[in-house]
């Protein structure tokens, strides 16, 4: 006797499942990610600037070939855990962390007991386009200062910093300031304070103009802030575009909860 009823529908996969439909369950982790948690750890017994072992020598160490071995250190060394030093690799330094807070630049890096560094590339006056005039608070086209330095720490390039003020509000600017020292010492000597910021971070690549400046490679990850400065009036101070080298800078945040 057949039975009328239509047959009973498939069960649905659980969430995971259906969210992973078509994409392999790789279970054991790739071989070069396993060589490569081998070699960070190896990263760790030597520290910073020791010379790495060879290529071979890591292959014949693990069981593995030369390419396996080289395709870990490429991602050790995109996350700065691996660092080249003329010909060959070294262990590479400790990430500079960052807070996300009002404190300059070079605040930061010195509070870390690295020394920071500012090189001029640029010291200009330009017309401002309708996005940085609104953010600014001034008419399209009025004269704003905008200052490009490369950001160092101990004298190794690890960011790009373009600064833009307004000339009507900072008219001697060009005449006062040292473009290589701290721009916030500097406001701060004359009557600017700062209150607060809105800070945008992002992921991007580094444009070919910024990779030749700063020396990196093209694929290397960048960490970009967009932030706008405001004094205690609620006045905008600046418009900061800052740079900053994946595998050299982590940034951290104080966070509470709103009340």
């Amino acid at each position: 006797m057949t039975s009328d009823l239509p047959p009973a529908p498939a069960p649905s996969p659980p969430p995971l499942a259906a969210a992973r439909a078509g994409v392999p369950d790789h279970g054991e982790p790739p071989k070069y990610f396993q060589v490569k948690q081998k070699i960070d750890a190896v990263l760790d017994e030597l520290g910073p600037g020791a010379p790495l072992p060879t290529e071979r020598v890591f292959a014949d160490r693990f069981g593995v070939s030369r390419m396996t071995v080289r395709q870990a250190i490429r991602e050790l060394r995109l996350e700065g855990r691996v660092q080249r030093s003329g010909r060959s690799s070294v262990a590479g330094q400790p990430k500079l962390v960052q807070p996300l807070t009002l404190a300059s630049y070079t605040e930061g890096v010195r509070r870390q007991g690295r020394r920071p560094g500012r090189r001029p590339v640029v010291f200009e006056q330009l017309p401002a386009t309708p996005a940085l005039a609104a953010a600014l608070h001034i008419p399209p086209g009025a004269p704003v200062h905008h200052l490009e330095r490369l950001l160092l720490a101990d004298d190794e390039q690890v960011g790009l910093e373009s600064t833009y003020l307004s000339v009507a509000r900072f008219p001697s600017l060009q005449a006062e300031f040292d473009p290589a020292t701290s721009l916030y010492a500097h406001l701060r000597t004359h009557g600017t304070t700062f209150a607060d910021a809105d800070e945008r971070i992002e992921t991007v690549l580094a444009s070919p103009r910024e990779v030749q400046l700063i020396g990196t490679s093209p694929a290397l990850p960048m960490l970009l802030l967009n932030r706008i400065t405001r004094d205690h009036t609620g006045a905008p101070v600046e418009c900061v575009r800052s740079l900053y080298r994946g595998d050299r800078f982590s940034f951290t945040a104080h966070l509470t909860e709103e009340q």
